[in-house]
């Protein structure tokens, strides 16, 4: 995934998990409504991207990376491969405010 929408969607990623951490140091407090512990997630969890990890890594026991990637990849001005807008969707979701996940 060297393409340039890749570059762009990769930092877009990177910039939410940023985002998503700092915004849970911030708010921990008035989440966890005067108690020890925050009751649920605003925005997915970080370690929800080892499912990203975990796509990549069976691509890569299966000899699918380069240009083999799944997917392939689209010319848009710049090359993008399909499969970067599962790092979008993940970003995505872990900056979201409306989406509450319970804590376990």
């Amino acid at each position: 995934m060297r393409g340039g929408w890749d570059r762009v969607v990769l930092i877009y990623f990177v910039g939410c998990g940023v985002s998503r951490l700092a915004r849970y140091n911030v708010t921990a407090e008035v989440l966890s409504e005067g108690g020890d512990k925050v009751k649920d997630f605003e925005g997915t969890p970080i370690p929800s991207s080892l499912v990203l990890v975990m796509v990549l890594a069976v691509a890569a026991w299966r000899d699918r990376l380069g240009a083999g990637l799944y997917f392939g990849s689209v010319e848009l001005g710049l090359v993008m491969h399909p499969i970067v807008l599962m790092f979008a969707l993940s970003g995505s979701l872990m900056i979201s405010k409306t989406l509450r996940i319970p804590k376990l």
